[in-house]
């Protein structure tokens, strides 16, 4: 059953959303893979989180929704790209609360309607198509949403893309302080960076030494990004070059799939039977590999990945599923 954290009475109100804590698994196969010793690294399951497919995002979510309720919301506005793993999981949390949402998604229908974008769908959620921009530029096509449904008489809660703010970043200060509970000895935890809420969060509750993030491509200063939120969050100054931060697995563009990522996806597939995406934990899985390869990572150390969740995507991704067909067809 969801759960719901007891915060004082002046904290921002909470929705119950997902189910806590998420596993923490360990993955002695893949650890041998890499180089490291059987015990040394471990995973973080926030891909079952619950609702919606599960993913990182809940985390954000049950505080935007829960300050979306008090302020009286009926419809829950949003943006990202058309597979985005925040979108599908803020359509899930709407429908878990009788919300209304609109998710403005950037590109134009007809590419794809499969992946997250299906069941954007069956979760019952409208989507507009807001042209050829992405990221904080799709926040004024939202905005032009949010007014049109004031003129109906509807209260919209515009919520951060990706889920990042510093209310959003709490879901991810909570769960590094989950992570100390479970594992009071890890030396590092991997995340995947999108629109950097989750890493903020993780570095506010472990300390900036303690995560190391693998850059997506879905912000163009995913340093300046995490240390503006983290610093908002604890309080105290986060300076962005304090920050452990791999910028080396984003390639062509955040939709890309590189060799690197398709790898990193075979190899925990067919260590661990652990499915990655093909843009957050696929990316963050080959900047474990490399972090091990180049000694950033090493053996006697206990390092927890953050699986994010995001398998939808991976259905919604032409090149990764052509990738996985043709391993299929010839019997790898």
């Amino acid at each position: 059953m969801p759960t719901t954290t007891p915060t004082p009475a002046d904290a921002p109100r909470r929705a119950g959303l997902g189910t806590w804590p998420t596993p923490l698994e360990p993955a002695p196969r893949l650890a041998e893979a890499l180089g490291l010793a059987p015990d040394d690294l471990w995973v973080k399951r926030d891909d079952l989180t619950g609702l919606g497919g599960g993913g990182n995002k809940i985390r954000k979510l049950e505080w935007l929704c829960g300050a979306a309720l008090a302020d009286g919301a009926t419809t829950l506005v949003t943006t990202g790209a058309p597979q985005s793993n925040h979108a599908r999981l803020t359509a899930a949390a709407g429908a878990r609360l009788g919300l209304d949402v609109v998710l403005v998604l950037a590109g134009a229908p007809g590419a794809s309607g499969s992946g997250n974008l299906a069941l954007d769908g069956l979760f019952g959620a409208t989507v507009v198509w807001a042209g050829d921009v992405s990221g904080a530029a799709l926040g004024p096509a939202a905005e032009r949403v949010a007014e049109r449904l004031r003129e109906r008489g509807e209260v919209p809660a515009l919520l951060p893309f990706g889920g990042s703010s510093v209310l959003g970043a709490r879901g991810y200060a909570e769960c590094g302080r989950e992570l100390l509970g479970q594992a009071p000895d890890l030396t590092t935890v991997v995340t995947a960076v999108g629109s950097g809420g989750t890493m903020a969060g993780l570095v506010t509750a472990l300390g900036s030494a303690r995560v190391l993030g693998v850059h997506c491509g879905a912000v163009p200063d995913p340093a300046g990004t995490v240390s503006a939120l983290a610093s908002d969050l604890s309080g105290t100054d986060c300076a962005p070059q304090d920050l452990r931060l791999r910028l080396d697995q984003v390639g062509k563009g955040y939709g890309t799939l590189t060799e690197p990522v398709m790898a990193a996806l075979t190899l925990a597939a067919r260590t661990e039977g652990l499915v990655l995406d093909p843009v957050y934990t696929g990316r963050a899985m080959a900047g474990l590999v490399s972090a091990v390869e180049d000694g950033g990572i090493g053996p006697g150390q206990r390092t927890v990945f953050l699986h994010t969740g995001g398998l939808p995507g991976l259905f919604g991704h032409p090149a990764a599923l052509a990738a996985a067909e043709a391993a299929l067809a010839a019997g790898d």
